[in-house]
C-alpha cells in the first residue's frame, strides 16, 4: 500500500507495477508516478508538455 500525496488515501500497488509507471488514485483521481516499490512511494505525475514525444 502507498499513500496518495494529494488526498492521503491508500492505494494498492499491484504486482507487475514498475517504477516510473503512472497510476490513478481511486479516491481523488490524481495521476501519480510510482517512485519506489521497496517502500511504496508516489508523487504527482508531471504534466505532459507540448513537445513530449517529438
Amino acid at each position: 500500500m502507498a499513500e496518495c500525496p494529494e488526498c492521503a488515501g491508500n492505494i494498492a500497488i499491484k504486482d507487475g507495477t514498475e517504477v516510473g509507471e503512472i497510476i490513478s488514485c481511486p479516491d481523488c483521481g490524481s495521476k501519480l508516478e510510482v517512485r519506489s516499490l521497496s517502500q511504496p512511494q508516489l508523487q504527482k505525475a508531471p504534466q505532459v508538455q507540448e513537445d513530449w514525444g517529438e
